[in-house]
């Protein structure tokens, strides 16, 4: 009988000893040493980010864990679209001239000189803007290409003025014709570009400020060259100039140009 015992005893302390030392194995792994943070198992990922992200500059940023996503290296960036600026509803009817004078644009056929000037107020430079009319007009598809017309910007004493005004000075400018706030127009020497229209162009122009720029001069311009209005030729056909392109095209596409 002492034998048997003697290996019950063996046997029952062989299983203490195990029991023991996995016990210690367990409290070792859960307070680790030397005050270390003890390993735990990854958060789950939040809902619409990715579980595991990185680029080429470097591991993901992360928040409680979670990775999150940063734009590729390469990626474009959405271009910003520049609102127009404000225009004042109207203004106190004085003008600024565009000091100096441009060379001469065309070399045939009468002279017309003009001064450039923009209304006292109005967010734009007149050195800016006698540039568009300049080259507008000095453009070989403007109303030089008839051999005509040349023309010449002046600092004074202009044949015409092309002015820049407020809505409502354009109002008070062009009467008795009926601009409404809205539109330009040409009376007597006064080429009168609305600012409303200079600053935004129309929706039917897709946003080509800059072409509508170009359009507004030399259609009030051929006003003052004696052109009248005329209608869309037919549907797809490029509009003519002297069409009231402001109002609408008539089915035409748009066009700056007298001879384009």
């Amino acid at each position: 009988m002492l034998p048997a015992r003697s290996g019950s005893v063996r046997r029952g302390r062989l299983g203490g000893l195990v029991l023991g030392l996995a016990t210690l194995g367990i409290v070792g792994w859960a307070v680790a040493p030397d005050g270390a943070p003890a390993p735990q198992r990854p958060a789950p990922p939040l809902a619409g980010l990715p579980a595991d992200t990185a680029d080429a500059a470097g591991p993901p940023k992360t928040v409680v864990g979670v990775p999150v996503a940063r734009p590729a290296p390469d990626a474009t960036p959405t271009p910003s679209v520049t609102p127009p600026p404000e225009i004042p509803a109207t203004g106190p009817g004085t003008f600024t001239v565009t000091p100096g004078q441009s060379a001469q644009a065309g070399t045939e056929g009468s002279l017309l000189t003009y001064t450039v000037e923009v209304e006292t107020g109005l967010p734009f430079d007149p050195i800016e803007v006698a540039a568009v009319v300049d080259t507008t007009l000095a453009d070989p598809r403007s109303w030089i290409a008839d051999g005509r017309h040349s023309f010449q910007r002046v600092p004074a004493g202009g044949d015409l003025r092309v002015l820049v005004a407020t809505p409502g000075t354009t109002d008070e400018l062009c009467a008795p014709l009926r601009t409404r706030g809205e539109v330009s127009c040409r009376n007597g020497q006064n080429v009168v570009l609305n600012a409303l229209r200079w600053a935004s162009a129309v929706p039917h122009y897709d946003g080509d400020v800059d072409g509508y720029r170009q359009y507004v001069v030399n259609h009030e311009v051929g006003h003052a060259l004696g052109e009248s209005h005329v209608d869309c030729p037919a549907p797809g056909e490029v509009a003519p100039v002297m069409l009231q392109q402001t109002y609408g095209l008539e089915g035409c596409v748009a066009n700056s140009w007298p001879y384009p």
